[in-house]
């Protein structure tokens, strides 16, 4: 119920059906089949039958949504041109959800890294992941983990966990492939919206993005209005080792918790030591054709019982005994806070992508990680879909119980037990129809605000 009225709230049923143009008067609303279905997918449904029978039976409460067989064939209607009608429907929505945002008590969740909180920014992270696959479906091939399924490439805002964009690829594509990193950084500028509130972006992608097209398409999208940084890992080298080699040791510096204090561990004497350190070795590798605005940041950590397992050491870290890693980035200073030109809050910038992973599992419990279809189309819209549903549990939260302690940041399993699959009653009283919940479960009120939050917010004018 919430996720539906968010749905509406955010513009997002209305978007989607003025994407499929009009059809005849009889023929059920493409923009109800398509919300309906993400709304159960966000709820728990894996395929679509499970959507038609999670449906069935709530008429009185969603409308009609249609059958399998017609979710099967809106999806299956979905080619190249209609695509990107519903990006555009997508886009709509989301400026709509963030003016709802900035509307809040609270504001927009602007993020705080390394004890500096990045007003105006909003930063998206790039990553891939493995979806396996158990039967011969259109373009699914080995992977290089050995498996069988797609590598999708995806972007998710780390201010608000929302999906960007998700590129459905073949098994086999590669994880550093310059032209879909190309695709998905195009469709992150377009659907971030751009009013002039909203206009300094921060990319952050692993060592995959470390290609020539990538980072040169990161500083051809700054312009006038719009300000595009980004931190990527890089490969070391034997450049880089040498570059590393050369630096003094007064050059490190202490490395740093994601709260900007500095990592220390205790030895066993009983002396507090730097658990880490950092160093900025920019100019130090001879490497020609990259960009003069680059910066090459170093860390070192200490060598784990895991490092030494994967047998993956080189020559220069086990005769140092610390495990290096390097992040390049183009990012000289943010301005208006202060701090954020130093090599050791760079790297905790950097560090905090690791967030992503909680995005790229969240994202594979909300209809990624299940391609439904045999038929390629079919699965590239279902990627869409399950993106928007992806979207409408984050506007849920975000608006509905954004000062709930436990739910404000629940991921969608506890969202579904605690809140998404709660029993109710549909009656009607007095001309109206009214939704009974039991009242000695300890969220119905919470519900309940949020329904009214979300009731309110639709009469709002932004």
């Amino acid at each position: 119920m919430l996720l539906r009225k968010t749905a509406d709230v955010v513009g997002l049923t209305g978007h989607i059906a003025a994407a499929f143009g009009p059809g005849r008067p009889e023929r059920i609303c493409r923009g109800t089949v398509l919300v309906s279905a993400a709304a159960a997918i966000a709820a728990g449904a894996r395929n679509l039958s499970q959507i038609e029978r999670m449906l069935a039976g709530h008429a009185g409460t969603f409308g009609v949504c249609g059958s399998d067989s017609t979710l099967w064939r809106t999806l299956d209607s979905v080619d190249e041109r209609r695509l990107r009608r519903l990006r555009v429907a997508h886009r709509r929505a989301r400026k709509k959800a963030w003016q709802l945002l900035e509307q809040r008590p609270g504001g927009f969740p602007w993020l705080t890294i390394g004890g500096k909180t990045l007003q105006g920014w909003i930063i998206a992270d790039l990553d891939a992941t493995l979806v396996e696959c158990h039967s011969d479906k259109e373009n699914t091939a080995g992977t290089y983990k050995g498996g069988f399924g797609v590598h999708p490439l995806g972007a998710w805002v780390a201010n608000t966990g929302e999906t960007c964009t998700i590129l459905p690829r073949p098994g086999n594509a590669g994880s550093n492939t310059a032209a879909d990193h190309h695709t998905v950084l195009d469709e992150v500028l377009d659907q971030i919206p751009d009013h002039g509130r909203h206009s300094k972006i921060l990319i952050r992608i692993d060592g995959a993005g470390a290609t020539h097209e990538t980072i040169d398409r990161i500083l051809a999208a700054n312009h006038k209005r719009r300000r595009v940084a980004s931190t990527i890992g890089w490969a070391i080298t034997d450049v880089e080792e040498a570059a590393i080699k050369a630096l003094p040791e007064q050059a490190w510096t202490a490395y740093l918790r994601q709260d900007g204090t500095p990592a220390t561990v205790t030895t066993n004497d009983g002396e507090q030591v730097d658990y880490g350190h950092v160093a900025e070795i920019t100019g130090l590798p001879r490497r020609a054709g990259w960009p003069d605005t680059m910066r090459l940041i170093a860390r070192r950590v200490p060598i784990t019982d895991r490092d030494r397992a994967a047998g993956k050491l080189t020559t220069l870290e086990k005769r140092t005994g610390w495990n290096y890693a390097v992040t390049a980035t183009n990012i000289v200073r943010m301005r208006g806070t202060p701090g954020t030109h130093q090599p050791q809050w760079l790297d905790v910038l950097h560090r905090h992508h690791a967030t992503v992973e909680d995005r790229v599992r969240v994202a594979k419990q909300v209809g990624i990680g299940h391609l439904p279809s045999a038929s390629w189309q079919v699965n590239v819209a279902w990627t869409l879909l399950a993106g928007i549903a992806a979207d409408l549990e984050a506007w849920t939260r975000l608006l509905g119980f954004h000062d709930h302690d436990l739910l404000a940041k629940a991921e969608p399993t506890t969202m579904r037990e605690l809140v998404y699959r709660l029993p109710a009653r549909l009656a009607r009283h007095a001309r109206k129809r009214w939704l009974r919940f039991d009242r000695d479960h300890p969220h119905t009120d919470a519900i309940a605000t949020a329904w009214q939050r979300l009731a309110a917010t639709a009469n709002l004018t932004t």
